[in-house]
Order: structure tokens, then C-alpha cells, then sequence
């Protein structure tokens, strides 16, 4: 047993486990309890930008919010604050808040009115 000890401390930690699943490489807690990627803010300039989208979505549209200087948390609290907004559904993936259907101008005044910077991008 102490042999399997020394190996598994040889290649640097726990990669995945059957408890919790993955394992992120930096802090060797669960994905879903990673403390690592919770505290970083987005690079960017401040301005959450606010545009309508609707190519590759099946003729859907959906109003996408990138660059809102938050971390994951807040983040998170925020997309479900602006879901409950407009009334709809909605996602967080890869830092953009996406939300169902075209809000843009809801979305602006709220997140204006939020305090945040936010401009209108595209078209």
C-alpha cells in the first residue's frame, strides 16, 4: 500500500476519482468546488457589451452580455437577476450571459441602472 502512496504523490495528485468526479489540476478539489476559477475576473475593459444573436442558434434569438467585470459567483447571481428581468430563460457559458429571446434594450437600462457600464454592440 505505502508503494501505491508514493506513486500516486509521484505523478502530482488526484486527476479524477469516482467520489466527485474530474479534479482541477491547480487546487486538486472537484470541479463544481474549484476555489481556483471562482476568484478570477475576466480580462477586458469594463464595458459589458450587449448584442442580439441569432446565427447557429436554429433561427433563434438570443441576446448575449460579454465582458461584465465579475467574478463566477456574481456572475451567476447576475445572469439569474436579468433571466428574472425579462422573464426568460437563459444560460451562463464560458463568462456570457445569454438570455432568450431579443432584450436588448431591458438589458441595457437594467444593467445601466445596475451600475455597470454597457453599450449596445453590433448591429
Amino acid at each position: 500500500m505505502a508503494k501505491k502512496a508514493a506513486s500516486f504523490a509521484a505523478l502530482g495528485g488526484l486527476v479524477f476519482s469516482t467520489d466527485a468526479g474530474r479534479h482541477c489540476p491547480d487546487c486538486s478539489k472537484p470541479i463544481d468546488a474549484c476555489i481556483c476559477k471562482q476568484t478570477l475576473i475576466p480580462e477586458g475593459d469594463g464595458i459589458a457589451r450587449v448584442r442580439r444573436e441569432s446565427k447557429g442558434r436554429g433561427g433563434k434569438t438570443v441576446t448575449t452580455i460579454s465582458g461584465v467585470p465579475l467574478p463566477l459567483e456574481q456572475l451567476k447571481d447576475l445572469a439569474s437577476t436579468l433571466k428574472r428581468r425579462c422573464g426568460t430563460g437563459g444560460a451562463l457559458k464560458d463568462g456570457v450571459i445569454e438570455i432568450q429571446g431579443d432584450h436588448v434594450e431591458l438589458l441595457l437600462a437594467e444593467l445601466i441602472k445596475q451600475g455597470f457600464k454597457a453599450k449596445k454592440s453590433g448591429g
